[in-house]
């Protein structure tokens, strides 16, 4: 989709939508992965209205969608233990993601901030199951997407 002086779009954290936007893109995954086959079907799932699914349809899309086929750059902070990088690196890798640059800061205190540029075109899984996948490694204490191209 094109930016266009109508459409302007946002990232917004979940807790704070509205039921029916929540539900609406609760509805477009069910379909996306296939556990439903049909509206009909997806919408009585989730328990919303196909005239609310229909009225929100166009504006609503999962963040994977809008980073697919992009540079994420992602904010790490490290503890400094030996492997938290290398196994992170192939966490990426093992998904698919092609990692671009590597920027790691000095240890201070135990811990280092590193940021890596990924190349997510050829990754089977979204951004935020790999986020939720690197912030599970021992010795990472922060994870967040801080750009996107």
């Amino acid at each position: 989709m094109t930016e266009d002086k109508d459409n302007k779009y946002y990232i917004v954290a979940h807790r704070i939508l509205p039921e029916a936007i929540k539900k609406t893109a609760d509805v477009k995954e069910l379909l996306a992965r296939g556990e439903a086959q049909t509206i009909n079907a997806a919408v009585e799932k989730i328990g919303m209205s196909k005239s609310a699914y229909y009225k929100y349809r166009d504006g609503v899309f999962p963040f994977h969608r809008a980073a697919h086929n992009r540079i994420v750059t992602m904010f790490l902070q490290l503890e400094h233990k030996a492997g938290v990088l290398s196994t992170i690196l192939n966490t990426i890798a093992a998904e698919q993601g092609n990692i671009l640059t590597i920027n790691q800061s000095i240890p201070l205190q135990g811990l280092a901030n590193a940021t890596l540029s990924i190349d997510t075109a050829g990754m089977q899984v979204s951004i935020e199951t790999l986020l939720k996948s690197v912030n599970l490694i021992k010795g990472v204490n922060k994870v967040e997407v801080t750009g996107q191209s």
